[in-house]
């Protein structure tokens, strides 16, 4: 089994992705030793009155009430009256995303959280035991009735999954040979108080669109393919004298699938195909900015209270707050929505009435056939679905816990909302590169390169070239299934 060992070297999304799909974790011996010396720093702090956030105070409204009796047991309770989330339940990928992403962000030193605490998280992952969190709950401010969930089931309480079946949490850990752990002062607060929620789905989203992008660029080379684009608009010379660095390599990407530009039949193709170059590399920016803000949190100490290790510290913070992954969530949407609007306009213009010498409708036979026209509409119902998601989420909030949390970045909803959209791009990528095949089918003097034609080649390999009418729908959903996959 694969293994991802957190010490101080830094985590990337890909890494989050990995261990979702089943790389397992360990910690490095440089990292408990950071964690040995915040929960002293932790102790000490509390052992001289120091009054430290949901240690020995209520959390919320409740930071006047002081927790005086056991600071063991009121921090069960905390993690217990925490868990008030609904909704269907996160798939088991995302939840183990959730679980590497809290993990590594523990592993900073900046929660205090026991040594042994983190061990017993480590160790749920690793047992393949996979709490049950439903969907809603977070609005941004820290994910904590999200993460209590995850946290009740280390503790021995709620639900989750092992070996495909939903139990009692205690039953869970029984099964794989576990044990609840105890917690001390402060480390239910450690286990929840975070945006884990948001850095470990934002991590799987960065990854998928960025696979999405690489499968997107080639569906619009293929289009350029088959419907004899004027390639000058690659130029490498021309996308330098506008040096945004995303379309730059966009159009070197589209350059090295199309090979070198040759005489154009036309002086100037649609803007969809034309500025293929500016819409894919637009995108390009905005996963970096996402990548950029989810793998800075990723690598931060986000707790409230905050332990300085370098200075003997403990102070409270606003670390916890993500308006900056809203930010670039909701802006990777209104990219996504962009390119998907531009694949889908390719999409009409390979399938209307024959442009660059192709048949009406794509359809070899003529007359009466439908060819490719009648998926137009599902395409655009997929275009509106997308625009609707595209509408920001982050400004929709209002105080709560007595007005003591009276803003909000709603940074889960912007990124659920943002996979969604991939979900729903994946469709029309489907859609352009099965047009797009076929039109390079119908073009006899097409030729494409080897790479380009290994693309059309895995269209091909669940649907055959149209030769009349028959259910596309079908098509298109198995070739959309087989873009979640990466291509090696």
């Amino acid at each position: 089994m694969r293994r991802l060992t957190i010490s101080t070297t830094k985590v990337d999304v890909g890494d989050i992705a990995g261990v979702a799909d089943g790389t397992s974790i360990g910690i490095a011996p440089d990292v408990r030793e950071r964690l040995i010396v915040a929960r002293k720093i932790i102790d000490r702090a509390a052992a001289a009155g120091q009054q430290i956030y949901g240690l020995n105070t209520g959390l919320g409204a409740n930071i006047g009430s002081s927790v005086s009796d056991d600071a063991s047991a009121f921090q069960r309770t905390l993690v217990e009256g925490r868990s008030a989330g609904v909704g269907d339940a996160l798939p088991d990928r995302d939840v183990r995303a959730v679980i590497a992403a809290r993990i590594v962000m523990l592993a900073q030193g900046g929660s205090g959280i026991s040594p042994h605490v983190l061990d017993a998280l480590v160790a749920l992952l690793n047992a393949g035991v996979t709490p049950i969190v439903p969907r809603f709950g977070s609005i941004g401010a820290g994910d904590l009735v999200m993460l209590a969930p995850i946290a009740e089931v280390l503790i021995g309480g709620g639900r989750a999954r092992f070996d495909g079946t939903v139990m009692d949490g205690a039953a869970a850990l029984a099964a794989a040979g576990l044990e609840p752990v105890a917690l001390a002062p402060k480390d239910g607060l450690s286990l929840i108080n975070a945006s884990s929620i948001s850095v470990g789905l934002g991590a799987l989203g960065v990854v998928e669109a960025s696979h999405l992008l690489a499968r997107q660029t080639e569906a619009a080379a293929l289009t350029m393919a088959g419907i004899g684009a004027n390639r000058s608009i690659l130029d490498a010379r021309i996308n330098q004298a506008r040096p945004a660095s995303g379309q730059i390599n966009a159009a070197s990407r589209l350059r090295d699938l199309l090979g070198p530009s040759e005489q154009a039949a036309k002086l100037q193709d649609p803007l969809s195909i034309r500025c293929a170059p500016s819409i894919l590399g637009a995108l390009d920016h905005a996963i970096a900015s996402a990548r950029e803000n989810i793998e800075l949190e990723l690598n931060s100490a986000g707790d409230n209270p905050l332990v300085l290790v370098d200075d003997g510290l403990v102070l409270s913070t606003g670390n916890f707050h993500t308006p900056a992954i809203a930010i670039a969530f909701e802006t990777l949407g209104l990219a996504i929505a962009q390119c998907a609007a531009a694949s889908a306009a390719r999409f009409v213009q390979l399938t209307g009435s024959g442009r660059g010498g192709l048949p009406k409708y794509l359809s070899p036979v003529g007359g009466a056939s439908a060819g490719f026209v009648p998926l137009q509409k599902t395409v655009a119902a997929l275009m509106a679905a997308i625009r609707h998601k595209a509408n920001p989420v982050m400004l929709d909030f209002f105080a709560v816990s007595e007005g003591v949390e009276d803003h909000a970045p709603q940074t889960a909803l912007a990124v659920e909302k943002c996979r969604e959209m991939i979900a729903l791009w994946r469709q029309i990528v489907a859609f352009e590169l099965l047009a797009a095949a076929q039109a390079v089918d119908l073009q006899a003097s097409c030729i494409l390169l080897p790479e380009l034609r290994r693309v059309h080649d895995v269209v091909r390999s669940v649907s055959a070239t149209l030769s009349q009418d028959r259910p596309l729908g079908r098509d298109v959903q198995a070739l959309c299934d087989s873009l979640r996959r990466p291509r090696d």
